[in-house]
């Protein structure tokens, strides 16, 4: 048998790999050998490729030293209630999938109660949790407590915010004292951790109520889990995408009103795309990391998903700045003005991603033209150019050392998913990435946030399809916050398996999620209302 990658590319050979185990103090087994080598040459045309863009000895890396202690915590403003029509009745069909500010409304009018909606919840994720597989661990006991203490706050004209009262799920790789935190992982599935974590904590403060964790594709990549593969409600056949899995289902089935999730590289917008909820991916450094798994420390952020733009304003108001803990948070916090009109924003358009063809290209047609109508001036722009294998270098590689141990020990070997693309293959060819080509990709990131920095002086804010990936590669390298606004539903009644994805400049949520509440308005009306899937097409 020939041991070679063969044809034209360079010749990687199982004794290769044998021999850099020697230099790297590390053993693999001769089937991880050969599992790997497919990826080792594609880490090598990524480097080739890198090599190509001519780095001048000025540019640094997309990586400083900062030895300053952590921010003071940055007490959050409490997300004010949006004002909007009275609700004098709800139906028992509604009311699992109103908005945050709606329900907000209910609970102020006397009409609900935190009991009464939590008790909802709890009894749908029961019900419905374990046929989507998106059900990790219910947290009744603090959840009923929560609930009992913001019925007698609101009551006697303790008011902390929108989201005082409402229920939440979180992505289990955020610590809760009490309950197991699995990362989505067997090695994990019994660790515990004494401390909350702080995104836990803020919406503590702000009054809302955790009612459940909710799964994660394992280590914070796709929809499958130790518990099994997280299914979209719209379509049972087919899983959630992740890695925010839980957090989408959950959401779009109407188990929750909102959830938090992560995204090192789309697991925020992924699901949210095949869940047909809008999902917010915040500016780097924006929200604390403490408390969370970590899986590349310079490319993971929290955000919320949920069944509105203006719903994701109102809970990242909640969590946004330091807390002391997390050094790299940035030293301010975000106050959401629902007010704000679109129609004041010079916005930008990704003219080349824009074709008509394929079942989203009308409505990504009427989008750009219903804007048009309201008044936005669109302006065709180009994004800069950026090459995805940079970034997925810097992301292996983090992933490779946050997870260090798990692979020396063998305990790799315990994951569910265990093929060319999944970690533990990852994980071993990341090793083979020398550290000057990990600093080489980062100074090729430092260029794209440059780059970045310049396209907003000309807009405010831009729109891009989501099937247009190098935007969801280039936003997650520079930091620039995402929004995925879904489009409605296809011939087959399930969401369009493309969101329109709304980009900002970095720390300017304000006007990216302006603009997104603007075309979420725009398929509202066409669709006649708010996207909700038939749960009883479940198992």
């Amino acid at each position: 048998m020939d041991d070679t990658t063969g044809g034209e590319e360079p010749r990687i050979t199982v004794e290769d790999v044998s021999a850099f185990e020697k230099l790297a103090g590390i053993s693999f087994t001769e089937a991880e050998r050969w599992l790997l080598l497919p990826r080792a040459l594609e880490q090598l045309r990524g480097f080739d490729q890198a090599r190509r863009v001519g780095l001048d000895n000025s540019v640094a890396p997309a990586l400083y030293f900062d030895p300053r202690p952590p921010a003071p915590p940055l007490d959050p403003i409490p997300p004010a209630l949006p004002g909007g029509p009275g609700l004098d009745s709800v139906g028992a069909e509604d009311l699992p999938f109103l908005s945050v500010s709606e329900l907000a409304r209910l609970l102020r009018s006397g009409s609900l109660t935190s009991l009464e909606l939590t008790r909802l919840c709890l009894e749908r994720l029961e019900r419905f949790g374990p046929k989507l597989r998106c059900l990790v661990t219910l947290t009744s006991d603090l959840a009923l407590e929560a609930a009992t203490r913001a019925d007698e706050e609101l009551a006697a004209g303790i008011d902390r915010g929108a989201l005082h009262g409402i229920p939440y799920g979180a992505k289990d790789l955020l610590a809760v004292p009490g309950y197991p935190t699995t990362w989505g992982a067997s090695p994990y599935r019994d660790q515990r951790f004494e401390e909350a974590a702080s995104v836990v904590e803020r919406l503590e403060r702000a009054g809302a109520v955790l009612v459940a964790k909710l799964s994660l594709g394992e280590l914070a990549m796709g929809d499958v889990w130790f518990g099994g593969m997280t299914l979209s409600p719209w379509d049972p056949g087919n899983g959630s995408s992740g890695s925010s899995a839980g957090s989408a289902a959950a959401v779009a089935a109407g188990l929750v009103p909102f959830a938090i999730g992560s995204e090192t590289m789309g697991s925020i917008i992924s699901p949210s795309i095949r869940c047909g909820v809008v999902g917010l991916r915040p500016s780097a450094n924006r929200v604390s990391r403490y408390g969370a798994m970590a899986l590349a420390w310079s490319l993971d952020k929290l955000g919320p998903l949920a069944r509105t733009a203006e719903d994701c304003a109102l809970v990242l108001q909640a969590i946004a700045g330091p807390d002391g803990k997390d050094a790299s948070v940035v030293d301010f916090g975000f106050e959401w003005d629902g007010r704000a009109s679109a129609r004041d924003l010079k916005v930008g358009y990704v003219e080349k991603a824009f074709g008509n063809e394929g079942p989203a290209g009308d409505r990504r047609q009427r989008i750009l033209e219903g804007l048009e109508s309201r008044g936005i001036e669109l302006v065709p722009i180009e994004l800069p150019d950026f090459g995805a294998e940079p970034i997925m270098t810097v992301l292996m590689v983090e992933a490779a050392a946050a997870f260090d141990a798990l692979t020396r020990r063998g305990g790799d070997d315990h994951l569910a998913q265990q093929g060319q693309g999944s970690w533990p293959n990852l994980f071993r060819a990341a090793r083979l990435v020398p550290a000057v080509e990990y600093v080489q990709a980062n100074r090729l990131r430092s260029i794209a946030v440059k780059a970045m920095s310049a396209l907003f002086e000309g807009i405010d804010a831009y729109l891009c399809p989501s099937g247009f990936y190098a935007n969801l590669f280039l936003t997650n390298a520079t930091g620039n916050p995402s929004v995925s606004v879904p489009l409605g539903l296809d011939e087959r009644g399930v969401p369009v398996q493309e969101s329109m994805t709304v980009s900002g400049g970095l720390y300017a949520e304000q006007e990216t999620l302006t603009l997104a509440r603007e075309v979420e308005n725009l398929v509202v009306a066409e669709e006649g209302g708010r996207l909700r899937p038939d749960l009883t097409r479940l198992p």
